[in-house]
C-alpha cells in the first residue's frame, strides 16, 4: 500500500518571520512538502531563497518546487544551486523541473516562448544535465540544446544518486518523459502552446484516466518505482464553478483535482484514488485551502 504523502504550494509572505511561520505551521499539521512556484511576475518568492529559509525553519519538512521553469536557468546553474540546497537542508529537497509555460514571464523578461515540442526536447536533456552533474567524477554532454564539457561540480547532493526528481504537466510529451526519467510524476492539465493558461478542452474524468494511462504505458518495468501525484485546486464545500473557470467543473469534480464534501468525503476519496489509481501524493494548490485540508491531512497522514 503506498503511503499518502502531501505537499502546500506557498507562495510568499509578509517577512521572514511570517515565512518561517508558514512552513513551521505546515510541518506540525502533518504536510510532508512545502512547495514553491517559480515564475518571474507576481507575488511570488524566488525559489532556492525561499526554500532555504523554509529549510532552515524546520527540522522534518522537505522543500521543493513546483516547478522550476527550465527555461529561466542553464541546468549546470541549477545543479549547483540543488545540490547545495539538498546538502544544507540535510537532504530534504524535492525537484521538480518543467518546461517553463506563462507567456506573461516569458514576455516581461524578453525572452522568446518556443513551441512546446522544443521546449520539451530542452527539458529532457536538462534532465539528463542534472542526473550526470549530480552523479559522481566530471560530466560530458553534447546534445542540440546544452553542452557540457567534463565537469565536475561540487558539492555532490547529500541525497544519492540525487534528491527526488519530479516532473508533470497534461501534455502526453511531458508526461512520457516524466514515466522515463521522473521520481515523481504529478498529472495536472494541459496548458495551451502560447501559454495563455490552461487549457479547457483538457479537463474532466476521462481525460485525467488517460493521462495515467500514458505514464503506466511510458513507465514500463519502472512503473512500481514511481510516486504519482496530482494538484488540488479546491476543497471544501463550495462548488467548483465558483472558483475554476478553465475547463466543465461538473467534470473535474470527478477528479482527484476538485474535492468537495465533508472532511470525511474528501478523505474517502483520496483513499479510492489511492487504492484503485496508485495516486497517492496530493499537493494543494492555493493557501486558501489549507484550512479545509488541513483536517484530511491530520486524518491520512498517520
Amino acid at each position: 500500500m503506498r503511503r499518502f504523502r502531501f505537499g502546500a504550494v506557498v507562495r510568499e509572505a509578509g517577512s521572514g518571520q511570517a515565512w518561517a511561520e508558514k512552513a513551521r505551521r505546515l510541518e506540525r499539521s502533518g504536510f510532508d512538502v512545502l512547495l514553491v512556484p517559480d515564475h518571474l511576475v507576481g507575488p511570488r518568492f524566488a525559489p532556492i531563497a525561499a526554500l532555504t529559509a523554509a529549510a532552515c525553519a524546520t527540522a522534518r519538512l522537505r522543500v521543493g518546487t513546483l516547478v522550476f521553469a527550465n527555461d529561466f536557468r542553464h541546468p549546470a546553474v541549477l545543479a549547483k544551486e540543488c545540490a547545495t540546497l539538498d546538502l544544507l537542508s540535510e537532504g530534504r529537497l524535492e525537484v521538480g523541473i518543467g518546461t517553463g509555460w506563462m507567456a506573461g514571464d516569458y514576455a516581461g523578461a524578453g525572452m522568446a516562448l518556443d513551441p512546446p515540442g522544443v521546449r520539451v526536447a530542452r527539458l529532457r536533456e536538462a534532465v539528463a544535465v542534472l542526473k550526470g552533474l549530480w552523479g559522481d567524477g566530471a560530466f560530458s554532454f553534447a546534445g542540440e540544446h546544452y553542452t557540457i564539457d567534463a565537469l565536475d561540480q561540487r558539492p555532490k547532493p547529500l541525497t544519492r544518486p540525487h534528491p527526488p526528481l519530479a516532473l508533470g504537466g497534461g501534455g502526453p510529451r511531458v508526461l512520457r518523459l516524466a514515466a522515463e526519467q521522473a521520481d515523481v510524476v504529478n498529472i495536472g492539465m494541459r496548458v495551451r502552446g502560447d501559454g495563455g493558461g490552461p487549457d479547457a478542452r483538457d479537463g474532466g474524468l476521462e481525460a485525467f484516466l488517460a493521462k495515467l494511462a500514458t505514464v503506466r504505458t511510458a513507465a514500463a518495468g519502472r512503473y512500481h518505482r514511481l510516486e504519482l501525484g496530482t494538484s488540488v485546486m479546491q476543497v471544501g464545500e463550495r462548488k467548483a464553478e465558483e472558483s475554476w473557470s478553465a475547463a466543465d467543473s461538473s467534470s473535474l469534480e470527478e477528479t482527484p483535482q476538485v474535492l468537495l464534501g465533508t472532511r470525511h468525503d474528501i478523505a474517502d476519496k483520496l483513499r479510492y484514488w489511492r487504492d484503485e489509481h496508485d495516486i497517492s501524493y496530493f499537493v494543494v494548490h492555493h493557501e486558501r485551502d489549507l484550512p479545509a485540508f488541513t483536517p484530511v491531512v491530520e486524518e491520512l497522514a498517520a
